[in-house]
């Protein structure tokens, strides 16, 4: 439902908020959230431009949150660099059908926006709380 560069920028925004302490590099973020530097660098600036990091250069540089987590949720984050998309006319492109959805195309669109639902009732710090089994990117024992 979501892109692989959405799955990486929800990665990379946890592993920031997860030691929000100091300005992490791409480096450091990519080795936690096991992305390839290459494309983690074109998605940091992604959430840069869009305000849901900031970047700190020079010797201490690196990135931070812009936001508190309990404030981002992982909707904001989806939509900094890969927004979901809804079906807006048949993507077979029926004539007949033009933006007249199929039951199919219908259903198809009710999960997309239940996911969106889902992603901006949640944020950064209820997967930093939330009880679960194992945490984000932390390799349990």
């Amino acid at each position: 439902m979501i892109s692989q560069t959405s799955e990486y920028a929800l990665r990379a925004v946890v592993c920031l908020a997860l030691s929000p302490e100091a300005p992490k590099t791409t480096a450091d973020i990519a080795k936690v959230t096991k992305v390839p530097e290459y494309y983690l660098s074109k998605v940091m600036l992604a959430l840069a431009k869009n305000e849901i990091v900031i970047s700190q250069r020079g010797l201490h540089g690196g990135y931070l949150l812009a936001h508190e987590p309990e404030n981002l949720s992982l909707l904001d984050v989806v939509n900094a660099v890969d927004p979901i998309k809804k079906l807006e006319s048949c993507p077979l492109k029926l004539e007949t059908h033009g933006t007249n959805l199929c039951a199919l195309h219908k259903r198809i669109n009710e999960s997309i926006s239940s996911v969106e639902g889902v992603f901006r009732e949640t944020t950064v710090k209820t997967i930093l709380t939330e009880p679960a089994k194992s945490k984000a990117l932390i390799e349990s024992n």
